[in-house]
């Protein structure tokens, strides 16, 4: 996509900059590379870096990491739960399967959501959704009740289609063009925080035991914290979360805030973003390699029961090491990207590595050492959890000045598309061949991803703005100092002196 295309339906007129930049005007990012009309440059605009920033990105991760706590809360115990409510194990496995396939068709509403009301309404509505779903579940706790805990938790997987698609664009609207790589790495980090959780809590706080009336109060113990920090974060979210700062944090939003709502057009954006071949590139190989994360944590107790029986726990304090160390590689990889913006190099070394973590965790799941599995397993989160902020940065780069919420979406849909596919097929290939034809499965894939993400043209649009933009500031700067000394250093007439 060409990038007269990209800014075609948003250049600026005059009475359009006179905004009030306190009300919300939608899309969150437009090019400082649009020129006002007679080809001279936007004029710079004031900006400024609020300390509230760092709290409401936490507070983002908080409400995300208690949303995706409930993902998989029901699959490490598949077992338990295939007990208790006297279901099929494939049954247990669509509860974490739900929150795949309820955000495809719900992604482009919430995303057009996103782009009219802005982050608050979002916020609002995921954390009441969140809380909704788990007091739901506190009532379905009876083994006749599975299809009251169904409900539930599709109520915490809508939740989750108003919160996957806003790291970027809180660190897009709140941070500097330093911090975008690291804040939207912390936003991921509260996602990946609570599918950690969601692999180490359950397993301990929901022993294997026979007797249906204790397993019944172990069940509810679980429901019931999660339902009462949901409140608590609903509530700090009504009272705290602010929808954006006063002055913008970079010249990019600053522009984005003269642009008036009627001006822009969420399907023509669509169309413009499904034009774009390095970003089309980008949503399969995404969508490929977070399917098979998704794949993975959805079947890892299945997967390690086989192999290991009775180690429900051990499986759960695998998932935290598939997790925590892909916390610690989505970490370095953020301020990595923000130190040196190389994010093809560095998305494709991490895909390619994300294949050799896969074969060997596929090679040594079997081998009978608990500790090897701890080992790579841990590798194998390292790069394809580390992966995920990667993405998301790369797909702002390649669609700038489309809408953080709506590329991000896009994203996130592939993914759950592949995750549905992936977590099926592998589900039955395991069931039929073994975990070793299983995870093999998963490989074929990865490496058709790191083939594809070689194939991406990095064409970084956000960074030649931001470029330009300075290029700009310090042209004009020059300019009127150029001005001052040649007004100085003019001789005067002799009138003039007398």
């Amino acid at each position: 996509m060409s990038d007269k295309h990209a800014i075609g339906d948003t250049k600026l007129t005059e009475d359009q900059s006179k905004a009030d930049p306190e009300n919300h005007v939608g899309p969150d990012r437009q090019a400082e590379c649009q020129g006002q009309e007679g080809g001279q440059e936007a004029p710079q605009q004031p900006t400024r870096l609020y300390k509230r920033r760092w709290m409401i990105v936490l507070l983002f991760s908080s409400y995300s990491l208690c949303n995706s706590f409930q993902w998989i809360q029901y699959g490490i115990i598949n077992n338990i739960f295939t007990k208790f409510y006297s279901v099929d194990t494939f049954a247990i496995d669509w509860m974490s399967m739900i929150y795949m396939l309820t955000y495809i068709p719900f992604i482009f509403p919430v995303a057009w959501l996103l782009e009219k009301k802005g982050l608050r309404v979002v916020a609002l509505v995921a954390t009441a959704l969140n809380c909704t779903g788990t007091w739901i579940k506190v009532a379905s706790v009876r083994p006749h009740l599975f299809a009251v805990t169904v409900l539930g938790q599709f109520c915490c997987s809508l939740a989750q289609v108003f919160i996957l698609g806003m790291p970027s664009q809180i660190a897009s609207v709140w941070f500097g063009t330093e911090e975008v790589s690291t804040a939207c790495s912390i936003g991921v980090f509260g996602n990946q925080l609570g599918i950690a959780i969601g692999f180490l809590v359950p397993p301990v706080l929901v022993p294997n035991v026979d007797d249906m009336d204790e397993l019944a109060h172990h069940i509810s113990i679980m429901f019931y914290i999660t339902a009462g920090v949901a409140t608590l974060l609903f509530i700090l979210v009504v009272f705290v979360f602010q929808e954006r700062p006063k002055l913008p944090p970079t010249q990019a939003q600053a522009t984005a805030r003269s642009i008036l709502p009627e001006q822009y057009s969420y399907t023509a954006s669509i169309a413009r973003l499904l034009r774009n071949r390095p970003f089309i590139l980008l949503i399969i190989t995404y969508g490929l390699n977070v399917g098979c994360f998704y794949a993975v944590g959805t079947l890892l107790n299945r997967m390690i029961i086989i192999h290991y029986p009775g180690e429900e726990v051990t499986a759960g304090r695998i998932g935290l090491t598939i997790v925590v160390a892909g916390m610690v590689g989505s970490l370095i990889c953020g301020v990595w990207l923000d130190r040196t913006k190389t994010y093809k190099q560095t998305t494709l070394a991490v895909y390619f590595m994300s294949l050799v973590g896969m074969i060997v965790y596929a090679a040594t799941l079997s081998l009978g050492h608990l500790w090897v599995v701890f080992i790579t397993a841990g590798a194998l989160g390292f790069f394809m959890t580390g992966y995920l902020p990667l993405g998301f940065e790369f797909a702002v780069e390649l669609t700038y000045p489309e809408s953080e919420g709506t590329s991000s979406g896009l994203l996130n849909c592939s993914a759950q598309v592949f995750g549905i596919i992936f977590t099926i097929c592998q589900g039955k290939i395991i069931d039929r061949f073994g975990t070793l034809a299983g995870n093999i499965f998963l490989c074929v894939f990865l490496l058709i991803g790191t083939i594809m993400t070689g194939l991406i043209k990095s064409d970084l649009r956000r960074q030649k703005a931001n470029l330009s933009a300075k290029t700009t500031a310090e042209g004009q700067r020059s300019g009127q100092d150029y001005g001052t000394t040649s007004l100085m250093s003019t001789p005067q007439s002799p009138a003039s002196q007398a």
